[in-house]
């Protein structure tokens, strides 16, 4: 039976994602805006953020994949591409956590070939304990050292992405 060892409360994620949407709003005032939610696990957190920011942009998705269970497979699976016309625009992924950071480079690599004036990251979560790829996320709600979690919009195998908070999992 898995226990869920609470890490960050449903509240704690509300205050973060205000703060981040007022300083997002802050930074792109004058900028052509756009979010690019990475599917799945960005999902909750797009809609929260996007609620947050008070300026105008738009919203488009890219899914991309390297996780089974609870292990990356080192392959990247582009499961779908953003709609909108990026060139030219300020891209700003929307991302639920940075792990390793091999699939948020490919990403990255990606969106840089749809000629954006700029891309820049947010993540709901920051977390170093396996980074292996250096990428400068420019907005983070939260940081983590290690842990598998779980909970708002974070999965196990498809699983747990309802919770409102965010868990440690131990199998």
């Amino acid at each position: 039976m898995p226990e869920f060892i609470p890490l960050i409360s449903e509240q704690e994620i509300k205050v973060r994602v205000q703060e981040t949407g007022e300083q997002i709003s802050k930074d792109y005032r004058d900028l052509d805006l756009v979010l690019i939610g990475v599917l799945k696990g960005s999902f909750m957190f797009l809609a929260d953020l996007s609620r947050k920011i008070s300026i105008d942009h738009e919203i488009d998705l890219i899914g991309a994949s390297s996780y089974e269970g609870t292990a990356s497979t080192g392959q990247i699976v582009f499961t779908k591409q953003p709609d909108l016309e990026l060139e030219g625009r300020d891209i700003l992924l929307v991302e639920d956590i940075v792990d390793t950071g091999h699939t948020l480079s490919k990403i990255v690599e990606f969106v840089r070939l749809l000629d954006p004036r700029s891309i820049k990251i947010c993540s709901l979560i920051d977390k170093r304990e396996r980074r292996e790829m250096d990428i400068d996320v420019n907005y983070s709600c939260f940081s983590l050292e290690k842990g598998f979690i779980v909970g708002y919009g974070l999965d196990y195998n498809e699983k747990y992405r309802n919770l409102p908070a965010i868990y440690d999992l131990k199998l």
